[in-house]
């Protein structure tokens, strides 16, 4: 009777119960919002030091419309890269978001990461990076700004852990540089990535392609890289999507996918 009893009253705790916001869907071919405006629904902080889950001061936040990345409760940096991961991977898909880079970098960060952020793509999931790992295995395009002076372009591209194809020859040195031009200061900048798993990634700025390679995969000397390959396999098809915090305060006022067809 007990046992009874317990499982009719599950279905009414159940309702009870605040109701989950619905997953979005995808349709290909058509544009699909992944940050709501309201809040972090559908992300997931990991920074390290920290377990997967907690959002250290946070870090990551939404005010006014945008995910804000600050960093407020940190006396000084210390290393503490992390990162928000959207809770679902990706393989044929165009991504584009709106992002600018505001005020001053925290004490303690590193100077190459003044006005320094990035997307992470076919990255690992990150219930299998170690609590102090800096960055997920992961093929990022490296976001940056200018000071307002100097050249510094942006939708470069970084290889934690990885490899890619370009110009035709295996690319092994951890950044390289795009053709974008330079965007100042604190100005919103549309960045764009098209992305057909494992054949080929595109970055584009407003329109133009400023860097495409191919064949993005793991980098077997790289420890991280190595406890993710199975059975030799090293093309990445797909992985998940993450923005970055990395000691320079950011905005990303809209983050959108579009899934594409494989053919």
């Amino acid at each position: 009777m007990i046992r009874l009893s317990l499982l009719c009253l599950l279905p009414i705790l159940f309702l009870s119960a605040p109701a989950a916001a619905a997953a979005p869907e995808f349709p290909t071919g058509q544009w699909v919002p992944l940050f709501n405006g309201k809040d972090l629904t559908g992300w997931i902080p990991k920074i390290r030091g920290y377990p997967l889950g907690e959002n250290f001061g946070s870090t990551f936040r939404v005010a006014d419309g945008m995910i804000q990345v600050r960093y407020d409760a940190y006396d000084t940096f210390q290393d503490r890269f992390g990162h928000l991961f959207y809770e679902r991977p990706f393989s044929h898909y165009r991504l584009r978001v709106e992002y600018r880079f505001t005020g001053e970098q925290t004490p303690g960060g590193p100077r190459w990461a003044i006005r320094n952020s990035g997307l992470m793509l076919h990255g690992q999931d990150p219930a299998t990076m170690t609590r102090d790992q800096k960055f997920p295995v992961s093929i990022e395009v490296q976001l940056l700004g200018g000071d307002g002076t100097h050249e510094r372009t942006t939708c470069n591209l970084c290889t934690p852990g990885t490899n890619v194809v370009l110009n035709g020859r295996l690319f092994r040195p951890h950044c390289t540089r795009s053709s974008s031009k330079t965007y100042h200061l604190d100005r919103w900048v549309t960045a764009e990535v098209e992305v057909r798993g494992s054949r080929r990634i595109r970055h584009l700025i407003d329109g133009q392609v400023v860097l495409e390679y191919t064949d993005p995969q793991l980098d077997p000397r790289d420890p991280d890289a190595r406890r993710l390959i199975s059975d030799d396999h090293l093309l990445l098809e797909s992985g998940t999507i993450s923005l970055q915090s990395e000691s320079h305060p950011c905005d990303f006022r809209r983050v959108e996918l579009m899934v594409l067809d494989p053919d």
